[in-house]
């Protein structure tokens, strides 16, 4: 059965990588549905977060795809335990009334969005959530229209166990160069 995968593949950051790793998808017929990358606590060392709807058995074999190139260093696919995940959305709201505005503006208190940008016609606001919340303040603004919106790819952290403790890298580039693909 198909079901969603939040897969966070970290690689070093070098050109091309991201194509490699897109083409890899293309190849199994995944649509993409959500991406996300950018530089992790290491230089030189990236987190792409992928959201992929797929058969387990075909998730898997492409985990393994992954391991095998050359600058992937871990793969982990968040659906098999406890995680975080959030993203981000800009979205402009239309406003045609005083009374439409203080509504609005009492919808996204409610969501905690943050009020960026704001004119006569429109609010755009700044959301933070996971994909259920974003999903709902979509559906709150649907009734005064949706100028325009935008929204990052999620991105994902494993919850921690509370078991072990956790302690901040400090790794040079020079020290990532050695990292194997285990």
């Amino acid at each position: 059965m198909s079901r969603r995968h939040v897969l966070s593949v970290t690689v070093r950051d070098e050109p091309g990588v991201l194509v490699r790793i897109a083409g890899l998808f293309a190849r199994r017929g995944f649509n993409i549905e959500s991406l996300s990358v950018a530089q992790t606590e290491r230089p030189g060392i990236s987190r792409t977060t992928f959201v992929v709807i797929g058969e387990e058995e075909t998730v898997e074999q492409v985990e393994k795809q992954l391991q095998k190139l050359v600058d992937v260093i871990k793969v982990i696919d968040h659906s098999e335990a406890p995680f975080v995940d959030r993203e981000l959305m800009l979205i402009r709201v239309a406003v045609s009334s005083p009374e439409d505005r203080v509504e609005i503006r009492q919808i996204a208190q409610d969501f905690r969005a943050r009020i960026v940008d704001v004119h006569r016609d429109a609010l755009i606001f700044e959301v933070t959530g996971d994909a259920g919340k974003m999903d709902a303040f979509i559906d709150q603004m649907l009734p005064f229209g949706i100028v325009e919106l935008t929204r990052t790819g999620r991105v994902a952290l494993a919850r921690s166990g509370g078991q072990e403790r956790l302690q901040p890298r400090h790794t040079s580039f020079a020290q990532t160069e050695g990292l194997s693909n285990a």
